[in-house]
């Protein structure tokens, strides 16, 4: 075994975070690594997990160290997890943006990396400013190079009543069948799985002193803008990505244990419809009126809701727009019977509620899958105008109504042709006055699995035991919605693939949460932060499967 250096843990403010900060010294080959006195959470690395480690896979005995020192230092981890959570970072609104973006540089300047930066991207395509980008270099001096993509910002809380605890606290809760998770807004989507994923590579430097592959970082705050800063710092500074090797992302399971590599994308794009007096040339045109004059001036609420009728039938699931599912790509014959082995004994029951839902649109899983996976949408996603506040009363008589929506679409359909057919389809029923205002638009990326980066992923899904959906080596979107293009062929061009253990849910919902504490085949977040390691050290080629001796 080659030596590492021994680590020296200090307290750090960067951020308002507490972060680890090194010093060190090197040490022999039989230097063990010592947690520091830190917080006392009683955090169970393990858990009630029913899954484990196969041991006789890990042919690394630094990642066993590795293991070692984030069992001892879990506390401190979930600490670490506790305080971003507590950085509010909302897009949408603006809160917290610039602070979290700092904090994020923190990280990376923690970490070690020579180069940091906070970009301001300036305003994109789409008229808006773009929230700051971070970037971050850690060379190595490793053979090879990965981007790591990462998001800082989060939904807004929407429904504060509902919540078990504050959404910016971080509370230690439990919930069956976990005995501990970790309550907050960005639990899941994304700060869990990032912070894991940084507490993974701080214990490697920790252990080890350096990482197995060089890392470039991007991490943006505007994903839940539907990446509009992102798309143009990439397409400003993709030079920045020229000797990537691939891209490795955060991932986790779902709540039954199994897991699914995150590589390429649906499309999406997000619009606003908006109908106004002043537009339409009736009803109320400089600002609401008294609602008393309903009696004798026209509404513009209720012509945005008697547009709104003609877009879907009266399910509210079928999209009448002429010409709206044109185009759409059928189902490679292989996902499909990747689609129908899944579906096999899949329990819709226990899936509505983990998701929370009543029940589905069909009561056919393979139906289901396939709607949820390669299916397309007109979603309604929230309207306002008029009178909004909750309970009392008021007469108002709005003179403007705006209503959003995000439409999921599949190869080889595009944002700018839905888009063009909603606008044809509003002039056609008389709806000329209604304006559409694009606020974002990203398109679907296909890419193969079957990659080096793929393969280490997949082995270390493997060694940790969790199932999941075979490599394949032809084009596929894969799954939801994130921004892949932007590495598979629009600004840069690399294999990329996500994955890790740990769960979470409640995304975009009250109550978001993290597993901390992992409960049947569901590993919490030491569990997490040990897959991270593990398929850097696989990608790097340093933990290679043992051969057979003769």
């Amino acid at each position: 075994m080659k030596s590492f250096k021994t680590i020296l843990l200090v307290a750090t403010a960067i951020g308002g975070l507490p972060l680890l900060s090194a010093c060190g010294e090197t040490a022999d080959d039989t230097a063990t690594i010592e947690a520091d006195a830190g917080p006392d959470l009683g955090i169970r690395p393990d858990g009630d997990t029913e899954v484990s480690i196969d041991m006789s896979k890990i042919n690394n005995p630094e990642l066993t160290q590795i293991y070692d020192y984030i069992d001892q230092n879990i506390d401190s981890h979930v600490v670490n997890l506790q305080n971003w959570i507590r950085q509010p970072s909302i897009s949408n609104t603006g809160e917290g943006i610039q602070e979290s973006a700092e904090m994020v540089q923190g990280f990376f300047d923690q970490l070690g990396c020579q180069t940091t930066q906070v970009y301001d991207v300036g305003e994109t395509e789409w008229g808006q400013q773009g929230n700051p980008v971070v970037y971050g270099h850690c060379d190595e001096g490793a053979e090879k190079t990965i981007a790591i993509y990462w998001m800082y910002d989060t939904m807004p809380v929407t429904q504060p009543d509902l919540w078990k605890s504050p959404p910016f606290e971080g509370a230690l809760v439990e919930q069956a069948p976990y005995k501990k998770v970790l309550i907050g807004r960005g639990a899941t989507n994304s700060k869990g799985p990032q912070m894991s994923m940084w507490n993974a590579l701080m214990s490697i430097k920790a252990v080890t002193g350096k990482l197995p592959v060089n890392i470039k970082f991007i991490a943006e705050g505007d994903e839940e803008r539907m990446d509009i800063g992102y798309r143009k710092f990439m397409a400003d500074h993709k030079d920045l990505f020229s000797d990537v090797d691939a891209m490795y992302t955060f991932g986790g399971q779902s709540p039954g244990g199994g897991a699914r590599g995150l590589s390429g994308s649906e499309g999406c794009v997000f619009f606003e419809l908006i109908t106004s007096g002043e537009s339409w040339g009736r009803g109320p045109a400089r600002s609401n009126i008294h609602g008393a004059y309903k009696r004798g001036v026209d509404s513009p609420a209720w012509r945005h809701i008697k547009m709104l009728s003609t877009l879907v039938d009266d399910s509210g699931n079928n999209v009448l727009v002429d010409g709206f599912y044109e185009n759409m790509e059928p189902m490679n014959p292989a996902d499909d019977a990747k689609l129908r082995k899944a579906a096999d004994g899949y329990d819709m029951e226990t899936a509505a509620d983990n998701l929370g839902v009543a029940r589905f649109m069909s009561d056919d899983p393979y139906t289901m899958l396939k709607q949820l996976s390669y299916g397309t949408s007109f979603n309604l996603d929230g309207i306002w105008g008029g009178n909004m506040f909750e309970g009392g009363s008021g007469a108002v008589l709005p003179n403007r109504i705006v209503s959003k929506h995000n439409i999921r679409y599949i190869p080889n359909m595009s944002g700018q042709d839905i888009v063009d057919k909603v606008r044809k389809h509003l002039d056609a029923h008389g709806y000329e006055d209604v304006q559409i205002n694009v606020v974002g638009d990203v398109p679907w990326s296909k890419t193969s699995t079957d990659t080096e980066i793929g393969r280490a992923v997949s082995q270390m899904f493997d060694s940790f035991n969790i199932q999941s959906a075979p490599l394949h080596d032809y084009s596929s979107i894969m799954g939801g919605y994130w921004p892949s293009y932007l590495f598979s062929g629009y600004a840069v061009n690399v294999p990329i693939f996500g994955g890790m253990a740990g769960s979470g849910g409640n995304a975009h919902a009250a109550n978001e949460y993290y597993v901390i504490e992992g409960a049947g085949k569901v590993y919490g977040m030491a569990g997490a932060e040990k897959s991270v390691a593990t398929a850097l050290y696989n990608y790097a080629g340093l933990n290679k499967p043992k051969t057979e001796t003769p």
